[in-house]
């Protein structure tokens, strides 16, 4: 049964991801536009009839509903590829704040507080000269300082 679920959601998945990309595509485009322009031509043949446009309608209609549901797919897994890849440069940053490992899966009130380390280690760093310096949520202060005594000492050393 696991394995017939398997094949199916691969057939499905690939399926998807051709689907994306054709649909994506110049030529995909190139066929829409076609489309537009022959079911306009063919309007006078068919007097403008209420059947000429239910076939633009309904078509539109159609390809609008599964799209939808392409794009939703799409979007959760290109925004599930982007979590993991950040979620991994977190994880290996030895001073980045692993709370942020998952943040997605947060609530809004908890975003909210982490937002607010931020905005006060951006006030913190405003101070520093070079762009190149990196702090985490939880050690922004105690780098600081650290950073400071480095240089603090580096300055006494070079004035001797």
């Amino acid at each position: 049964m696991e394995k017939k679920t398997t094949t199916s959601s691969n057939f499905f998945e690939n399926l998807a991801s051709k689907v994306t990309k054709a649909t994506g595509s110049t030529p995909a485009i190139l066929l829409a536009f076609g489309s537009i322009i022959i079911w306009a031509a063919f309007g006078p043949v068919f007097h403008y009839s209420e059947n000429w446009q239910m076939v633009i309608n309904t078509g539109t209609t159609i390809i609008t509903f599964l799209m939808v549901f392409l794009i939703q797919k799409s979007q959760n897994k290109e925004s599930l590829a982007v979590q993991l890849k950040l979620n991994e440069l977190v994880a290996a940053h030895e001073f980045a704040s692993n709370r942020l490992v998952d943040v997605e899966n947060m609530t809004e009130e908890e975003l909210k507080v982490i937002q607010k380390y931020y905005m006060k280690l951006k006030t913190a760093t405003e101070k520093e000269e070079s762009l190149q310096k990196s702090h985490s949520i939880d050690e922004a202060a105690h780098m600081h300082e650290i950073k400071k005594e480095i240089e603090a000492s580096i300055q006494t050393a070079l004035d001797k």
